[in-house]
């Protein structure tokens, strides 16, 4: 039996994925975005409308919007829950008004729409690790120092890493309000960094901007020891279906590799496929530069202390055997990440 999903956030990096996986499966999709009026960023989901004639729906609704996706929801018994701003941290000015409020005024606002639809049965809802810890150093406390879903990020807040602090709360006020009912059910998916070739390619998504400079060849001279714990955003589009899907599916799923990749791990395999391999750093910068130089480039120490050479393995085994997810070599997301760069970034 065809069934009808909603997608928050549908031009986003990853909601664009799921839609097109839900597309593929045959079900039908609600997908909202804050205004149809703008071509530039419905353009992707216009172009699908055409691809899957009947199955896809665009809706108007506001993350900060009381009852504002309450139309999109109607006829769905599935819903996506991706919206939530992502900014690196260059470009938040107001971590309050920027990502705090949406994201945690979002998830209540969605979930209000949820209550008042008696046909959902499932949410899925887009988290992150940063949701279980704060800075890398943080594993480091952690049984084993592998990153576990068993923990909540404790060390962030509105003016210490509020990307991390957003979705921490967002994440924890979603579980209170599914534990007070028990007609629908909450699964959070947990990805790392989401990397990978990107469906909507003028996303605003912190993930397609994260590499830019390296890309560029801003940091040929050589990279902080800095790595990173990274997913493919297919791993999570496919995710989000089984989750939906599968109801013994239950509770946070980390969704990342095993293993970090450093930066400068990262730029050998994209020197392989960049048209101008010599732009990219084959060093790795000491961390007594770094530490020096950092502030001039509004790194503090304190953060240099809890990131700088600081790496952990993450405990994904759930996802895998609940989820069925087979994590892809990192060399396959780096070439198809590229690959999408050049073309939507006119590289």
């Amino acid at each position: 039996m065809t069934t009808t999903a909603l997608v928050t956030g549908g031009s986003g990096f990853v909601a664009a994925q799921i839609i097109r996986r839900l597309l593929e499966d045959k079900q039908n999709v609600h997908a909202t975005v804050r205004s149809l009026a703008n071509k530039s960023k419905c353009q992707y989901l216009l172009k699908m409308q055409m691809e899957f004639p009947g199955q896809l729906g665009l809706f108007e609704a506001d993350l900060l919007v009381p009852g504002s996706f309450d139309g999109a929801m109607k006829g769905c018994t599935i819903v996506h829950h991706v919206a939530s701003p992502f900014l690196l941290p260059e470009q938040i000015k107001d971590g309050q008004s920027q990502l705090v409020t949406p994201a945690l005024e979002g998830t209540r606002n969605v979930l209000e729409s949820v209550k008042k639809n008696q046909d959902i049965t499932r949410v899925v809802m887009t988290s992150t690790i940063g949701a279980i810890f704060g800075d890398y150093i943080d594993v480091h406390s952690m049984k084993d120092r592998i990153l576990s879903e068993d923990y909540f990020n404790t060390s962030s807040s509105v003016t210490n890493n509020p990307y991390h602090y957003s979705k921490v709360i967002a994440e924890q006020e979603a579980w209170k309000i599914s534990k007070a009912q028990n007609r629908w059910s909450l699964v959070c998916i947990n990805p790392g960094m989401v990397l990978g070739p990107s469906s909507a390619g003028n996303s605003d998504s912190g993930s397609l901007f994260l590499l830019d400079e390296m890309l560029k060849g801003y940091f040929f001279y050589g990279m902080p020891d800095l790595s990173l714990a990274t997913v493919d955003v297919r791993e999570v589009a496919q995710a989000h279906l089984v989750a939906a899907k599968n109801l013994e599916a239950h509770g946070r799923y980390i969704l990342c590799d095993v293993d970090m990749a450093s930066f400068v791990e990262i730029s050998r395999i994209l020197r392989k496929f960049h048209k101008r391999p010599y732009l990219l750093p084959r060093h790795q910068v000491s961390n007594w530069i770094v530490r020096i130089l950092g502030p001039l480039f509004g790194l503090s120490q304190s953060y240099m202390s809890a990131h700088l050479g600081v790496r952990f393995k993450s405990d994904n085994r759930r996802s895998v055997q609940e989820l069925g997810i087979t994590y892809r070599p990192l060399e396959e997301t780096l070439r198809d990440h590229y690959k999408s760069w050049v073309v939507h970034k006119k590289a």
